[in-house]
């Protein structure tokens, strides 16, 4: 498929595109987001700053100095549950969900909306995000299936080239192409309102992690198409607002891993396939809690 480009020279008729991007005590790397998002498009963008955290000094100076509005949750939602909560009320037909360790690339909003505009079932949209070296980060995959799901989840940090990750990966973006995928990350987002609501938004029982995995397959099962557009660009800096805190982390990221997978094989009959699961996740998120203590 070849790459949409859109002609910045067209004013946009429609109300501007809401950006939720969601943010726990940031730092430095909120207000970078924000300058570059400022080239990421021609037109005007209605930036939200969604803060689950306790001081909102640096969102509140980032949000004035921008012109975003900025939502105090006055609690920690998780990311699904924020990003709900920025959505509410949004009359764009377009939602754009973003961490705050994002770099935009001139345009690449704009060719991302325009890519996604061509076909009316295309229900989320998601850029190529490079890693700060240049490499790009797999962030258009297929659904995991259990097999494939447990042996990456169990073997990944002490073999990385086993078959079950490899095949995970395999529609990682090397090829380069507009294609569907069966999710695309939630780190940088777009999805079209009138699908996100369809399915009930992001599933905010998953506090962190794996609520976008959960979107793509319920967007899928709709009948949305999840477009992955390499010809969008941003740079990902990664885990900023947890870094100092992996413990928390590593287990919310097994919580929804359980979750999902809960969700998935719901009938009593597979019960030993949610229980086996549950064990697995349990004696890996103790094997990572030790690496990282």
């Amino acid at each position: 498929m070849s790459p949409v480009v859109p002609n910045p020279s067209v004013p946009s008729t429609d109300p501007p595109v809401r950006v939720v991007c969601v943010v726990f005590h940031p730092g430095d790397e909120l207000a970078t987001f924000a300058r570059t998002l400022t080239t990421a498009s021609a037109h005007p963008v209605d930036l939200v700053i969604v803060d689950n955290g306790t001081d909102q000094s640096v969102s509140r100076a980032v949000a004035d100095e921008f012109g975003a509005r900025l939502l105090v949750t006055g609690a920690n939602l998780g990311y699904g549950g924020a990003v709900n909560a920025g959505a509410a009320a949004c009359a764009s037909p377009w939602l754009l969900v973003a961490n705050s360790d994002l770099e935009w690339e001139p345009g690449s909003l704009d060719v991302l909306v325009a890519a996604a505009s061509v076909d009316a079932r295309t229900g989320s949209a998601g850029p190529a995000l490079l890693n700060p070296d240049g490499t790009v980060y797999p962030s258009a995959r297929a659904l995991p299936s259990l097999t494939q799901g447990a042996g990456h989840a169990l073997f990944v940090r002490v073999w990385p080239g086993n078959p079950w990750t490899r095949r995970y990966r395999a529609e990682q973006e090397a090829a380069g192409q507009q294609r569907a995928a069966g999710w695309l990350s939630g780190a940088c987002l777009l999805v079209r309102r009138e699908a996100f609501e369809a399915v009930g938004g992001f599933d905010d029982a998953y506090f962190m992690f794996f609520e976008d995995v959960d979107l793509g397959e319920r967007l899928g099962r709709a009948g949305w198409t999840n477009l992955y557009v390499p010809q969008a660009r941003v740079t990902h800096v990664g885990g900023t607002s947890w870094r100092a805190r992996p413990a928390r982390m590593i287990s919310a990221h097994h919580a929804s891993a359980a979750r999902y997978v809960g969700r998935r094989y719901p009938r009593w009959y597979q019960w030993p396939v949610r229980k086996a699961a549950a064990l697995g996740l349990r004696l890996r998120e103790r094997s990572e809690l030790r690496a990282a203590s």
